[in-house]
């Protein structure tokens, strides 16, 4: 931006001028430092010692906050009230608003001296508007005064007492003091009002005159004196801190803000007032009379200029209230007016002197304009300015004859470029960001299959024009530096024309001043670093490599060879590695002649032999051979005897090399053959490159082949497209002799290709293949090695690999392969046979052997080891696991040695599989993985051995190893079924009482509500085959809800096991529990699980009469149910009786209701044909049962009649309920004479409720229970 006055591009803010703090002299300099101007370099004040007067020290610290409030800058959008601060001095002059002094009569007519209408103006007659106007406003007229001034203090004799009189002495000194200071105000306030420039005074006072009472009296008295304004015209200071002083400079701009913006309000006002007083915009061209010779011609401005002076004072002063959009409005009239201006040369004649100040002023209004748009953030409007802008003068520049031809065009334009990039690099380095110019994801807003054709062309168009899309400030650099060449080029050619005669260019003179490279170098560094630092993608990249291509260029063109060089090395990595080949051919060409410029031969024979690789055509390459042969022949190399090393890893290689084996594995010892494939394009021509040998290297120990170069005689063929040479097996370096080196023609011409066709074979196992071929060029004491890969080739010649199969004619056999250039060399598979044998179906619950037994039928000792995986199952509630050497998993072991087996010898391990839970298949996939030995090796014992994995032997081809996979299917079925019958009774022991005690106790147990359950247990044998049953055991675990009273395995276990049985053999076990649930668990009706476990041992019977390995199947008791009884009757009578002797029988009635009460009412029906005598209660009511309680009753009967006698009928009825018929002790119906509900009465000896479950987790299935008469055996 130094091309353009600083006053026309910097950021516009109110002045204030501050006056009355100057530096005090001191001992070595004893002038007053003077005051600065901005943009003048200040020296810093001199230290302060203690010794010096506080106020001093004041005066430096102010001066230090008030000048950092706001720097001069171009870019700065911030919105604050910052003042533009100058230091002057008290007696500051401000210039003439007119030429004559006010009192004389032309006054009013008279005009500024800046204006175009004054003949000494430098504006005069038609100038637009000069710089100095905007430094009139920004540095000798302020909007703002602020005058610092010292207020006396009389000094400090002794304290006074309120008592004492007052000092009227130093009262009228103060008074003197005051006036003169009033006056100085009063002095200054003239000149600024007469500007309309606030006035403000600070005075300067110490602490103790701040608690003075008289502060305040003479305050006022001064303002009234001096005739300063009543609002924000006077402050008192003190010496503070300095914080305190910034804060105060930042409160004094806040309350001088609004007077200066009423300042630049007045200004644009009058500004208005003279641009309405010249309303016509463009007015038609009067041509100026003809004058004679010799006369000045005096044009005056034509109203379209004064249009552009006062829209650009309107928009400065807008800029200078800090309305930007005002500003921006006015700035865009100006501008459009001046475009109006430019559209005649009548108007503005090119290449004078007006011209040239609008097209600066222009310039300047375009940076005005990008810059206010940018700080609105509007990016694309900025950019669509700056290049309206730039294509309307480069419309005009043609109409001038200044166009594209000639320097000056291309000066302007690189200047712009150039300016919009300082612009935005000072803005980033601000608040500016870019806006992201990715397209959006076409994925996101893809149109359906019904969309219409106007939505398919919105997808296409989701692409953006980089023209139209601001980027960042390195992108403006690098066009401003395209710019700067073409303005070069242009300046180059019309000195070549003025040698050759033509006259010079205007400007010729000055442009030949400019150092054109260096200008360009520095825009090309500036651009260079600028897109590192906002470099973010691949692309962004690659382009700041291209920009220090252009770096590179611009020292070749400035004859620093030696710098160029650096940087086409750094470059060419990345192209090279990229393929840019389009982009590397003309750097390598650049390079090239650099190292002929300092005579690097070894330098210039690299380059060419990699441009010999880039060719084109056939000419070209032939012209680079040429070229190579000269320098091999003129020159010696540096480093004599050692060869030269031109590394085409990554370029494109001089001879496409396939390489191809027509097996992709063999055994050891077994021959491979190869072929490996030189060629050239048709495009190429390698006839004269001077190709000494070829030689060509193989892994894995192998002397290389070397083809050494031997001229056709004429009696071979010499134009034949395809050339073999058999080369024979390859010879290891193991053996004595070496190979002889084989002769050939090594001089290829277009298209022509030589096939190198031989065999190899390796003892050893492991990958084959070519590692390198070597071109080695020969010359004059030249030795250059050009290393090529196996499998490289150009694009442009792209080789399928082919099997040649004949010469006459020339046959090919192509290989589908992808592994076709290299040959893996493997062991001969090791001969083992796998036996894998079981007794099926495996039972449950059984550690099921599996026997593998491994013959070794080879001639090698084999190390075996065997990895076992046992597949998931998909049956449900199904577990399983095997055990193999004592190592137990539900899924893979690793690792189980069997050691060194010898040739013929076997080797068995037993590997069993435990299945429980339910039957189904099991699967097992067995992995034996061998290794051969030597025979007079010591393996490892199995504890001492690693575990390998078929993975980790696959992995080192050198390993003689093999692996074979069997798959195992087992189905498994249960051993044992188990049946469990349950039967229910009541209780006979009595319900505890309500308030028990008892019942609090942990221990106690009341299985009144539950009864006990009888479970009887039938196992069978379904197994397949027989079972040996060693015992049976109940593994009891009680729980809060039931215990197990006995159990019948207790006492009999010992004598019924261990015994054989045979399928569908059965043995039973039972056992008596005790239930005892809580109330509410009894009216919440739920189930109590069963309070232990069947524990079954035994072995499955072998078919050799043997037993196999013990096992253990477990059956849990059933879960129980809770019986549900609300009001019941339970009768309790002996079995049998003796004649004519009294027997006792109770009636026990419960009431298990939960909330409701009975009344019970008790009726026994003694008939005639009854055979006993009965004493007791006939009939009667019982006491109100409450729930949970319980009465009983008691008879004693003595029978008269031997035999089965039925039992007299009792009959229980609760009379709460309605009539039914009641049910007596053996009558299924009778006649109640009670109206009530009957109650069911149960005879204990008969109280039995069964169910039937088959295993503990199946649902129960009742057997209902048989009611019959209740009778008693009564013996004689």
């Amino acid at each position: 931006m130094n091309s353009y006055p600083a006053e026309l591009l910097v950021q516009l803010a109110p002045v204030m001028f501050v006056a009355g703090l100057e530096l005090q002299p001191t001992s070595s300099n004893s002038a007053p430092s003077a005051l600065h101007s901005p943009g003048q370099t200040q020296t810093p004040p001199p230290a302060l010692t203690k010794s010096q007067d506080p106020f001093a020290s004041l005066v430096v610290r102010l001066r230090d906050a008030l000048q950092s409030q706001r720097r001069v800058a171009i870019w700065a959008p911030e919105h604050t009230r910052a003042f533009q601060m100058i230091l002057v001095e008290k007696n500051v002059r401000f210039p003439p608003r007119k030429l004559v002094p006010p009192e004389d009569p032309a006054y009013t007519s008279a005009h500024s001296p800046l204006s175009p209408l004054t003949p000494s103006s430098p504006l005069h007659p038609d100038g637009l508007i000069a710089p100095i106007w905007i430094r009139k406003h920004t540095a000798l007229v302020p909007s703002v005064f602020v005058l610092f001034l010292r207020l006396f203090e009389a000094p400090a004799v002794h304290a006074r007492s309120p008592l004492d009189p007052p000092d009227t002495e130093r009262e009228q000194e103060e008074r003197r003091r005051d006036l003169d200071l009033s006056a100085e105000v009063a002095d200054r306030k003239k000149t600024t009002n007469e500007r309309g420039i606030k006035l403000t005074v600070v005075l300067l006072a110490t602490r103790r005159m701040l608690d003075d009472p008289s502060l305040d009296s003479r305050l006022t008295f001064i303002r009234r004196q001096s005739g300063l304004d009543s609002r924000a015209a006077l402050f008192v200071l003190s010496p503070v801190s300095t914080s305190e002083l910034n804060d105060f400079a930042r409160s004094l701009q806040d309350a001088l803000y609004e007077p200066a913006l009423e300042y630049y309000t007045s200004h644009s006002k009058r500004v208005r007032r003279k641009r309405n007083r010249h309303s016509q915009s463009v007015s038609s061209y009067n041509p100026p009379p003809l004058i004679s010779m010799g006369v000045t011609s005096t044009r005056p401005l034509r109203p379209e200029g004064w249009t552009v002076r006062y829209e650009y004072k309107m928009a400065c002063f807008a800029e200078f209230r800090g309305e930007y959009e005002v500003a921006l409005k006015h700035y865009q009239d100006a501008y459009a007016m001046l475009m109006i201006m430019f559209g005649s040369t009548a108007i503005l004649p090119p290449r004078t002197k007006r011209w040239a100040e609008a097209k600066v002023l222009a310039d300047a209004i375009n940076v005005k304009i990008t810059k206010l748009y940018l700080y609105n953030s509007e990016h694309s409007l900025a950019l669509s300015h700056h290049n309206s802008h730039m294509r309307r003068f480069a419309d005009f520049s043609r109409g001038w004859g200044i166009g594209e031809e000639t320097f000056e065009y291309w000066s302007w334009m690189a200047r712009q470029h150039r300016v919009l990039g300082e612009l935005l690099e000072q803005g980033s380095n601000s608040s500016l960001t870019f806006p992201t110019i990715s397209p959006p994801s076409l994925t996101a807003s893809m149109p359906s299959s019904s969309s219409t054709p106007v939505e398919l062309d919105t997808v296409r168009a989701f692409g953006l024009n980089p023209s139209h899309a601001l980027q960042h400030p390195g992108h403006y650099y690098y066009m401003a530096a395209r710019c700067t060449e073409a303005r070069r080029e242009r300046f180059l050619a019309n000195e070549k024309g003025i040698l050759q005669g033509t006259s010079a260019a205007p400007g010729y003179a000055n442009e030949k001043k400019v150092d054109h490279l260096a200008l360009i170098l520095e825009l090309y560094t500036k651009s260079y670093e600028l897109f590192k630092k906002h470099s973010s993608t691949t692309s962004q990249g690659r382009l700041t490599l291209w920009i220090a291509y252009r770096i590179a260029h611009t020292y070749y063109e400035s004859e620093k060879f030696d710098v160029a060089i650096r940087f086409f090395e750094r470059i060419a990595k990345m192209y090279r590695r990229e393929k840019w080949k389009h982009m590397l051919r003309p750097l390598l060409s650049m390079w090239y002649t650099c190292a002929q410029k300092i005579s690097d031969v070894e330098l210039m024979a690299t380059l060419l032999v990699e441009m010999i690789g880039y060719t084109q055509d056939v000419d070209e390459s032939r012209t680079l051979q040429e070229d190579l042969l000269a320098i091999l022949k003129s020159s010696v190399p540096i480093s004599a005897g050692k060869p030269l090393v031109v590394d085409l890893k990554e370029s494109d290689p001089l001879l496409d090399t396939v390489l191809v084996f027509w097996m992709p594995e063999v055994r050891v010892g077994e021959e491979a053959g190869f072929q490996l494939s030189l060629a050239i394009s048709t495009d190429m021509d390698l006839s004269a490159l001077p190709i000494d040998s070829v030689t060509i290297t193989f892994s894995g120990g192998y002397y290389p082949v070397i083809l050494r170069h031997s001229p056709h005689t004429g009696s071979q063929v010499a134009d034949r497209a395809v050339r073999l040479v058999n080369i024979g097996k390859v010879v290891p370096e193991d053996e004595d002799d070496e190979p002889e080196e084989i002769y050939t023609d090594l001089r290829w011409r277009p298209g022509e290709r030589l096939v190198v066709s031989g065999s190899i074979s390796s003892e050893t196992p492991g990958p084959l293949t070519v590692v390198s071929i070597i071109v080695v060029l020969g010359q004059n004491g030249w030795t250059i090695e050009i290393p090529h890969e196996p499998c490289v080739s150009h694009e442009i010649s792209t080789l399928v690999p082919r099997w040649l199969t004949s010469l006459q004619p020339i046959r090919f056999l192509q290989l589908g392969r992808n592994d076709r250039s290299s040959v893996v060399v493997r062991h001969r598979p090791h001969d083992l046979t796998v036996s894998l044998s079981h007794q099926a179906p495996a039972l449950l619950d059984e550690e099921y052997p599996i026997v593998i037994e491994i013959t070794n039928i080879d001639e090698r000792h084999l190390d075996v080891v065997i990895d076992v995986l046992l597949q998931p199952t998909e049956v449900d509630q199904a577990v399983q696991y095997i055990i193999f050497d004592a190592r137990r998993s539900s899924g893979l072991i690793k690792g189980i040695r069997l050691g060194t087996i010898a040739p013929g010898v076997s080797a068995t391990k037993t590997l069993y599989l435990v299945g429980s839970g339910a039957p189904g298949d099991r699967m097992l996939d067995v992995s034996i993985q061998s290794t051969s030995v030597q025979p007079g090796s010591t393996s490892k014992s199995d504890d001492d051995a690693e575990p390998r994995s078929s993975s980790s032997l696959g992995e080192h081809a050198a390993i003689d190893s093999c692996e074979k996979l069997q798959t195992i299917v087992i189905p498994t079925s249960g051993a044992l079924t188990a049946t469990n019958d349950v039967v229910y009774r009541r209780s006979k022991n009595a319900m505890p009482a309500l308030v028990d005690p008892s019942t609090l106790e942990d221990d106690f147990w009341d299985d009144s509500h539950g009864g006990v359950a009888v479970v009887t247990t039938r196992i069978e044998c379904s197994a397949p085959c027989g079972l040996v049953v060693e015992s049976l055991k109940l593994q009891r675990k009680d729980n809060l809800l039931a215990k197990v009273l006995d159990c019948s395995s207790d006492e009999s276990s010992n004598d019924m096991f261990p015994d054989e049985y045979i399928p569908g053999d059965e043995f039973c076990n039972v056992s008596r529990i005790s239930l005892g649930p809580r109330e509410e668990q009894v009216w919440g009706e739920e189930k109590i699980p069963g309070p232990g476990d069947y524990e079954v041992v035994w072995r499955r019977k072998l078919p050799d009469g043997s037993c196999g390995r013990q096992s253990i199947t477990r059956f849990a008791l059933p879960t129980l149910m809770i019986p549900q009884d609300e009001l019941i009757a339970l009768l309790d009578a002996p079995s049998f009786a003796k004649l004519h002797v009294s027997m006792p029988i109770h009636l026990t009635v419960r009431n298990r209701h939960s909330s409701r009460s009975a009344n019970v009412a008790v009726t026994l029906d003694l008939d005639p044909s009854d055979a006993f005598i009965v004493a007791g209660l006939r009939n009667g009511r019982l006491p109100i049962l409450l729930p949970g309680s319980e009465e009983k009753l008691s008879w004693n009967l003595i029978p008269i009649e031997c035999g089965h006698v039925k039992i007299p009928r009792i009959k229980v009825v609760d009379v709460r309920g309605a009539a039914l018929p009641s049910q007596g002790v053996g009558v299924q119906s009778a006649e109640s004479d009670v109206e009530g509900e009957a109650i069911r009465v149960v005879d204990m000896r008969a109280d039995w409720n069964t169910t039937r479950v088959q295993s503990a987790g199946d649902s129960a299935v009742a057997i209902p229970q048989q009611d019959g008469a209740s009778t008693i055996l009564v013996l004689p």
